[in-house]
């Protein structure tokens, strides 16, 4: 598979949503949870996604209970969640794994094409980030701590270009 949209998930409401709908946008694939002392970045990344969503930029969620527990609800818990608490309009998707044998097919080919720190295949915990251009390839990869404002640059930059 040579891009994301490649690929298909299921959304929260449990349609099967092939990634190919997004074709032509830059993407923000995000793998989410609900109890993370990273949990408030969803604010930011609907930020970002009411910014740019007019510009062809969309935000990706999928949530993952890998990483101690911290996305423990059902599929609509999380949707609850996420827009009582922080207005999420954004694509959220239904729980995955993003490491490990069961991991998502998505999650292994964003891992592929772009490494982690000192070249780390896993992801090591909730809200990391994969930036991907108009023709659906990996642009960057960015940690947890990396606050999505930061990448407003990078996003400008992938929605100014044309593949």
């Amino acid at each position: 598979m040579t891009s994301i949209f490649s690929f298909s998930a299921r959304a929260l409401n449990g349609e099967s949503i092939e990634l190919s709908r997004f074709e032509d946008q830059v993407l923000l694939v995000v793998n989410v949870a609900s109890e993370c002392g990273f949990t408030p970045q969803y604010h930011d990344l609907e930020a970002l996604y009411r910014e740019y969503v007019e510009r062809g930029f969309a935000v990706l969620g999928f949530p993952c209970d890998q990483f101690g527990n911290q996305e423990p609800g059902s599929a609509d818990e999380i949707a609850d969640f996420c827009s009582r608490n922080y207005g999420v309009t954004f694509p959220m998707f239904q729980k995955i794994d993003v490491n490990g044998p069961q991991a998502h097919p998505l999650f292994t080919w964003l891992k592929s094409e772009k490494a982690g720190v000192l070249g780390s295949q896993n992801i090591k915990w909730n809200f990391t980030k994969f930036l991907l251009g108009r023709d659906g390839k990996v642009l960057n990869r960015y940690g947890s701590m990396t606050k999505p404002p930061a990448l407003r640059s990078d996003i400008e930059k992938a929605l100014a270009s044309r593949p």
